[in-house]
């Protein structure tokens, strides 16, 4: 049986052809829409957005481990304990709550 209880084993696994494989099948699945979300009656979908200062595609949607993948490593590859989050919803899943700052001119009429 594997483990991931160090970020190199998590690391190799998230960089494995399997997971990269289940995961695209996860989120087209999920039709490529945060499903948290989805549930609340909002829509957030993945973009195409490419980020500059980073030379790769911005990253709007992941792909979660319902059970965690360090405390149940059997269900590391099974599609129905995976599900499609975005960003925010997932650092909310895992307690990693941001403090959005209040742009002064977002409800303003549009030019």
């Amino acid at each position: 049986m594997n483990e991931y209880k160090s970020l190199e084993q998590k690391r190799r696994f998230y960089d494995s052809k399997e997971w990269k494989q289940i995961r695209e099948e996860a989120k087209k699945r999920d039709n490529y829409e945060c499903q948290p979300c989805k549930r609340r009656g909002l829509v957030r979908i993945d973009t195409n957005e490419y980020s500059e200062s980073a030379k790769r595609k911005k990253i709007q949607l992941v792909v979660h481990h319902i059970e965690d993948l360090e405390d149940h490593p059997t269900l590391a590859l099974e599609i129905d304990n995976l599900e499609t989050v975005c960003v925010d919803c997932h650092n909310k899943e895992h307690g990693r709550e941001f403090e959005r700052k209040v742009n002064k001119w977002e409800m303003d009429e549009k030019w």
